[in-house]
């Protein structure tokens, strides 16, 4: 099979009736054997019976549905599990993507042998309240990874098979799906411009919420990327430091106490001196973050569980 399109959608039942005709359409033109995977993340609306509705006129879609809502990163990894095709395609499900670039990030993936194209959609009709925080994390996200793309949380993203089969995506981390490729391995990332069109159905689901968990997510990803397999490198140097300069202040007081004794000046007990508190603190935390990158190093960062998602129906 050439396409899978991963479509993961939340209570968008009036767009995908058209959604799911125009990318029929892109396919029939350009003679691609593909797939649609819809991943209904626990709508409310009636999303599920239009996508049944939708499998029977179309052989070609697939549907995947949640119990409950579980966020756009569990409908994505849930989403590339079902896929056979050679190029994975995902887009949003408000129309806001242009199944017309299906065409060109297939032929780039294919030709230019990339692993993973992200769309750049340099014209938005997002209202500001979107935009902002999507630079802001579009630049920290670059500066953390050095990789230079202008818009890492584009939903019209084109991925070679191996790789959406090699990476996992959970929490939040939809955003960084190419930061997750690169540290995997797939060095092969592009950028190419894409169509923004403004929503015609329904309203936007970004809130403050995400704009909160999505930072969360960026330092979450920069210590799982940087310390995820080495955890002792990162709790073991600041235990070690914290613990060593504990020492060095405790020694500063004693010493301080015994030179004043030799020159026969006045002093006080080293239990009346503020530094000798803070010298123990800095010790027994030192030793806490030393043994809790010990422990860390001998426990796996993946819960078995992690990834796990109640699916109350699936049309194959």
């Amino acid at each position: 099979m050439d396409i899978s399109v991963v479509v993961p959608l939340f209570n968008e039942d009036e767009s995908l009736p058209e959604l799911t005709a125009w990318i029929d359409k892109v396919m029939v033109e350009n003679n691609f054997t593909y797939e649609i995977v819809l991943v209904d993340d626990g709508s409310t609306d009636q999303s599920w019976a239009v996508i049944e509705s939708l499998r029977l006129q179309n052989s070609a879609i697939k549907g995947i549905k949640f119990r409950r809502n579980y966020g756009k990163s569990a409908a994505l990894n849930v989403g590339f599990e079902a896929t056979q095709g050679d190029v994975v395609i995902t887009m949003d499900a408000d129309l806001q993507d242009s199944p017309d670039e299906i065409p060109e990030l297939y032929r780039r993936i294919k030709e230019e042998k990339l692993d993973l194209i992200s769309g750049w959609k340099k014209k938005r009709y997002d209202p500001i309240t979107k935009t902002v925080p999507t630079k802001l994390f579009n630049a920290a996200t670059r500066k953390m990874s050095g990789i230079e793309l202008n818009d890492f949380n584009c939903g019209l993203k084109a991925y070679r098979s191996d790789v959406i089969k090699t990476i996992e995506v959970y929490g939040e981390m939809h955003r960084y799906i190419p930061v997750i490729a690169k540290w995997a391995g797939f060095n092969k990332i592009a950028e190419q411009v894409v169509e923004h069109r403004a929503r015609k159905y329904g309203t936007t689901k970004f809130g403050f919420s995400r704009f909160i968990n999505g930072f969360l997510d960026l330092l979450s990803i920069f210590f799982v990327g940087k310390f995820g397999k080495r955890p002792m490198h990162f709790f073991g140097s600041l235990g070690v430091l914290s613990f060593f300069l504990g020492i060095i202040m405790s020694l500063y007081v004693l010493v301080e106490k015994q030179v004043l004794i030799w020159k026969g000046l006045a002093y006080r007990d080293v239990t009346q001196q503020p530094l000798f508190y803070l010298s123990l603190v800095a010790i027994v935390v030192g030793s806490q973050m030393f043994l809790a990158g010990f422990i860390a190093e001998l426990l796996s960062r993946n819960a078995p569980e992690r990834n796990q998602y109640l699916i109350e129906k699936e049309l194959k």
